[in-house]
């Protein structure tokens, strides 16, 4: 059996279908060895790998009420502070460090002053998973240090190539922004979270680095700032995993033949 790295990628609230995804490659026995993510992708893959179950991160997801993580500010550097977002997923990891975790993560964030990619492999879960889902203009940047640091997904919205790193023989992406956006774009927040998947999806476009498989579900219709409609979003996850289940298959026998 290969080691397989999943990287799951950042998209907002669209990144509800990752849960989706890992509830199906379960159901087929495909286990990741290694996990990264940016933004969203991040925070789900820091639950997979503390031992959360799909079915328990679905619930949560439904559950969840914006008031439990959302505290607004005056806007300064940001209209979310987002302690409430790190104190919760404190909680939820039992304030593990990254490198306590049996199964390897890795998180990516940015560098607002260098726009470097920051690749989180030890320390606070919370902290690493903090930095990673801080959109521009929307969350107050992480300070870190003598570092701001913002969205993973600025620099890296799918980190196959980091997963592939850390030892996997094969690569699963999941992709939840790629295809435009056809949600209405009513507020401010729609317009911040609009122009950085437009330019996220430019930059992934123009990269060389590709996935042995990559998994799109297809959530373009949902808006990355709408928390709603939470179930349907996990359940296209399940979709676009389902399809691609037989072409993984594939490739791990491809692997054991040549192994």
């Amino acid at each position: 059996m290969p080691h397989i790295g999943l990287a799951l990628g950042a998209g907002g609230a669209r990144g509800f279908a990752h849960i989706g995804v890992l509830e199906i490659l379960e159901e087929h026995g495909i286990m990741p060895a290694y996990l990264s993510g940016s933004s969203m992708g991040s925070l789900i893959a820091s639950l997979y790998a503390c031992g959360f179950t799909p079915q328990m991160m679905e619930k949560l997801a439904i559950n969840l009420k914006r008031k439990h993580w959302l505290d607004l500010c005056v806007p300064g550097m940001g209209f979310v502070t987002g302690e409430k977002l790190r104190h919760i997923v404190k909680l939820l990891t039992r304030s593990k460090n990254i490198e306590e975790l049996e199964r390897p993560l890795s998180i990516v964030a940015t560098d607002l002053a260098s726009g470097e990619r920051v690749v989180f492999t030890e320390g606070p879960i919370h902290e690493a998973v903090r930095a990673s889902v801080s959109i521009p203009g929307i969350f107050v940047p992480y300070k870190l240090g003598s570092r701001l640091l913002v969205d993973g997904g600025v620099v890296d919205r799918v980190p196959i190539e980091l997963v592939r790193t850390m030892g996997s023989e094969l690569t699963i992406g999941v992709d939840v922004s790629l295809a435009p956006s056809n949600s209405p774009v009513r507020t401010f927040f729609d317009v911040i979270f609009q122009t950085i998947d437009v330019m996220e999806r430019e930059i992934f476009l123009h990269r060389t680095v590709h996935a042995d498989v990559m998994i799109r579900p297809d959530v373009g219709r949902f808006s990355s700032t709408s928390f709603t409609n939470i179930d349907i979003i996990i359940e296209e996850g399940r979709k676009a995993a389902r399809l691609m289940v037989p072409h993984i298959q594939e490739k791990m026998e491809d692997w054991r033949r040549h192994a």
